[in-house]
C-alpha cells in the first residue's frame, strides 16, 4: 500500500509539472502577468536609457552645476556682508538709516558720499595711526616670532639633551590654557616690567608662541636626517646646518606660520587693549575700532565705522588668498606629524 501511494504522488507531481506551461498560458494568468511584464520592459529600458553614454556625460554635467551652484549660494552667504559694508561706506547716514540693507545708493538722499572715509582721521578717529601702530606690533612679533619658533622647534626636534621631552610636553600643555586665564598675571609683568603703555608691551608677550614651536617641529622632523649628516661631514657646523639647510627645506611651514601669525597678530585684541589702558597713541586697530562706538556717543556714524572695519579686514583677506596653498599645508603638516 506504501508503494501504491508513492506512486500515485510521483504520478500527480509528474501531472503538475507538465501542466505548469498550460496553466501559465491560460488567459487569466497572461492577464495577471502582462502588467508586471511590462514593469519589467519598462525598468530594463530606463536602465539602458541612463546607462547610454551621452546621458552619463549629460548627468555629470548636471551634478557639477549643482555642486557649482551650491557653492555659489554659500559664498554669497559669505561674502555679502562685506558688499554691504563697503557700500555702506559711500552713504549718507540718512540714507543708510532708511535703506541699511540695500545695496543701491539713493540720490535724494545725498548719496554716494565720502564723508564717511573724511571722517577717518580726526581727534576721535584715529585710523592712520592705529594701523601704523598695528604694522609695527604685526611685523615686529612676526618676526621675532619665526626666529625664536625655528630655532625652539629644531632643538627639539634634532638636538639629544636632558628633559627634551619634557620642555616638549611643557610647549603642548601650555596651548591648552586659556588666554583670558593670563591676562591678570600678564598685566602684572608688565607693570613690574614698568613697560606698560609702550610698543614693548604690544610685542614681547607675543613673540612667544607655543603652537609656534609646536607646528615648526612638525616641520623639522619631517626632514630626513640624511642631509644633516651629509653636511656634517662637509664641515658644516651646528648653526650652519640649521641655517643654511634646514631652513630652506621647511620653507612652506615658514611661510605657513608667516601667515597665521599675521592673521593672529593683526586681529588681536586683548592684548593689545591689556598693553595700553591709558595711551591712546599705541592703540591697534581691533582696539580703536572696538572703542570707536562710544567715541560717538549715540549717534554713532557708520558709513565711517563701516569703511574702517573695510580697511581692517582687507589687507589681511589679500595675505590669506596669497598664501592659502601653505597656510592648507602647514595646518596639514601639523595635523600628520602632530
Amino acid at each position: 500500500m506504501t508503494a501504491d501511494t508513492t506512486a500515485a504522488e510521483g504520478s500527480t507531481d509528474t501531472t503538475a509539472v507538465e501542466d505548469l506551461p498550460a496553466f501559465l498560458e491560460r488567459e487569466e494568468v497572461q492577464r495577471w502577468l502582462r502588467p508586471r511584464r511590462m514593469f519589467d520592459d519598462l525598468t530594463e529600458a530606463v536602465k539602458s536609457f541612463f546607462e547610454r553614454e551621452d546621458v552619463q556625460r549629460c548627468l555629470r554635467l548636471l551634478k557639477m552645476l549643482a555642486s557649482y551652484a551650491v557653492l555659489v549660494l554659500f559664498a554669497l552667504a559669505f561674502v555679502m556682508p562685506f558688499v554691504l559694508a563697503g557700500v555702506s561706506s559711500f552713504k549718507s547716514l540718512p540714507d543708510i538709516a532708511q535703506n541699511p540693507t540695500s545695496l543701491m545708493f539713493d540720490g535724494e538722499l545725498d548719496s554716494p558720499t565720502l564723508d564717511g572715509l573724511d571722517r577717518l582721521d580726526n581727534d576721535r578717529v584715529r585710523i592712520p595711526r592705529w594701523a601704523l601702530n598695528s604694522t609695527i606690533q604685526t611685523v615686529s612679533v612676526t618676526l621675532g616670532r619665526l626666529f625664536l619658533a625655528t630655532l625652539a622647534g629644531y632643538a627639539l626636534s634634532r638636538l639629544r639633551f636632558w628633559g627634551r621631552w619634557f620642555v616638549f610636553s611643557a610647549v603642548i600643555a601650555v596651548q591648552g590654557i586659556p588666554g583670558i586665564v593670563l591676562i591678570i598675571p600678564r598685566f602684572l609683568v608688565l607693570k613690574e616690567l614698568g613697560i606698560l603703555n609702550t610698543y614693548w608691551a604690544l610685542i614681547l608677550p607675543l613673540v612667544f608662541d607655543a603652537f609656534a614651536i609646536f607646528m615648526m617641529k612638525g616641520f623639522f622632523d619631517l626632514v630626513p636626517r640624511e642631509l644633516e649628516e651629509a653636511a656634517a661631514l662637509d664641515g658644516a657646523s651646528l648653526w650652519q646646518t640649521y641655517s643654511r639647510v634646514m631652513l630652506p627645506l621647511v620653507s612652506p611651514g615658514l611661510i605657513a606660520l608667516t601667515v597665521l601669525s599675521v592673521q593672529g597678530v593683526w586681529n588681536e585684541f586683548l592684548q593689545s587693549l591689556l598693553a595700553a589702558p591709558s595711551n591712546p597713541d599705541i592703540r591697534t586697530l581691533p582696539v580703536g575700532l572696538a572703542l570707536l562706538r562710544g567715541a560717538f556717543g549715540e549717534n554713532n556714524p557708520w558709513n565711517t565705522l563701516m569703511a574702517a572695519s573695510l580697511i581692517t579686514t582687507i589687507p589681511m583677506a589679500i595675505i590669506f588668498f596669497t598664501f592659502q596653498r601653505y597656510f592648507r599645508q602647514g595646518i596639514a603638516t601639523v595635523g600628520i606629524k602632530g
